[in-house]
C-alpha cells in the first residue's frame, strides 16, 4: 500500500499563489515522488479577496485538494496548528502560500523521514528577505534558545515534516494557543534537521507587522522560559535591598543636616523615578504571563469551521 503525504497550506488572501502552488506540488509528486499517494489541504483564515473562489475551483478539479474555511480570522498560529490536526497521511508538510518554503525541499524532508526520523525540520541557513529583519530573527532566535527551558531550533518557522504518529500527539495536547515551533523542540521525538535558503514572497504582501511579530516573540516567551519572572525577582530583591540602604542613609543626613538637606534631593527623585520605570516594565512582563495562562484557562476551540470541501 503506497504511503501517504498530506501536504497543509495556511493561507490568507493569496488568490495570487493558491493556484500556482497547487499546481507546483502536484508537478513536484508527479515527478520527484511519484511512489507516494497525497493530498492538499488548505485551510483559509477568513480570506477578503478571491482567495476561497479559486480554492472552491481547485477542489473541484481535483478531489485531492481539500478545503477548509475558518468562520473569521484566528491568527497566525492556531490555523496551521488545527490544519496540521486535520490531516489523515502518514506524515503532513505544512507549507507556505507564498512560496518561501521552496518546494524542492519537500523530496529532501521525504527521504530524512523515511530514515525513521519523526520530525524533519527545515531549518533557515539564509534568506532572500530584508537583511535587517533576517538579523533581528536571528538575534531574538539566540535570546530565547539562552533563556528557554525547553529546546528551540534556531530560524525553525514551523515548516518541516512530522510523522502521523507526532501529528497525534498534538491532537492530544489540546493546547489552545500552540506554539508549534516550541513543540517540536519539547516533545522529544527523534529528528534532524536540513538546511534551506528562504525565498523571497512570489505575489502579494506579508501579512506580518510588528504586532504579529511581537505576539510571536511573546508567546515563545511566555510559554517556554522562566527568566523573565526570576530576573523580575532578582532584581525586586537587588533594588528593595539597595532601597533600604538608601532611606536609612537618608534619614541618617536629614537629621543631621536638616536645613542644608533638601537641596540633595534630586539624587533621590532620580532613584526614585528609575525604580518606579522598573516595576512597570515588570508588570507588563507578568501581564504577558497572565495573558498567556488566561488563554489556556478558558481553552476557547482553536478556530471554528465554516465549511470544508472534498473531506468525504
Amino acid at each position: 500500500m503506497m504511503k501517504k503525504i498530506s501536504i497543509m497550506v495556511p493561507c490568507y488572501n493569496e488568490e495570487d499563489n493558491v493556484v500556482p502552488l497547487s499546481q507546483a506540488l502536484i508537478q513536484m509528486f508527479e515527478k520527484d515522488l511519484p511512489q507516494y499517494d497525497y493530498d492538499i489541504l488548505f485551510i483559509d483564515n477568513d480570506s477578503t479577496d478571491t482567495t476561497r473562489v479559486k480554492l472552491r475551483q481547485l477542489c473541484k478539479e481535483n478531489k485531492k485538494i481539500k478545503a477548509i474555511f475558518n468562520a473569521k480570522n484566528f491568527g497566525q498560529f492556531n490555523s496551521p496548528y488545527y490544519g496540521i490536526l486535520q490531516t489523515d497521511g502518514d506524515c503532513t508538510i505544512p507549507v507556505c502560500a507564498d512560496f518561501q518554503d521552496p518546494i524542492d525541499v519537500i523530496p529532501r524532508l521525504v527521504a530524512e523521514w523515511e530514515k525513521g526520523y519523526k520530525i524533519v525540520c527545515a531549518v533557515k541557513t539564509s534568506s532572500k528577505e530584508n537583511k535587517i529583519m533576517y538579523f533581528l530573527r536571528s538575534c531574538y532566535y539566540k535570546i530565547i534558545k539562552k533563556m528557554s527551558s525547553a529546546e528551540q531550533i534556531e530560524h525553525f518557522t514551523g515548516f518541516g515534516l512530522y510523522d502521523k504518529s507526532f501529528v497525534q500527539v498534538l491532537r492530544d495536547l489540546k493546547d489552545p494557543i500552540p506554539f508549534i515551533r516550541g513543540i517540536v523542540g519539547e516533545l522529544g521525538f527523534k529528528k534532524t534537521e536540513i538546511e534551506y535558503t528562504q525565498a523571497q514572497r512570489r505575489a502579494g504582501k506579508t501579512h506580518n507587522n510588528f504586532f504579529t511579530l511581537y505576539d510571536a516573540a511573546m508567546l515563545s516567551f511566555t510559554s517556554y522560559t522562566k527568566m523573565g519572572l526570576r530576573l523580575a525577582t532578582f532584581l525586586g530583591v537587588i533594588c528593595g535591598g539597595i532601597s533600604i540602604v538608601v532611606a536609612i542613609v537618608y534619614l541618617i543626613l536629614k537629621l543631621i543636616y536638616w536645613d542644608r538637606f533638601t537641596a540633595g534631593m534630586v539624587p533621590l527623585i532620580l532613584l526614585v523615578s528609575f525604580l518606579g520605570s522598573l516595576q512597570l516594565f515588570f508588570i507588563g512582563l507578568m501581564g504577558e504571563y497572565i495573558i498567556s495562562i488566561n488563554q489556556r484557562v478558558m481553552n476557547r476551540p482553536l478556530v471554528i469551521e465554516e465549511e470544508r470541501i472534498n473531506f468525504d
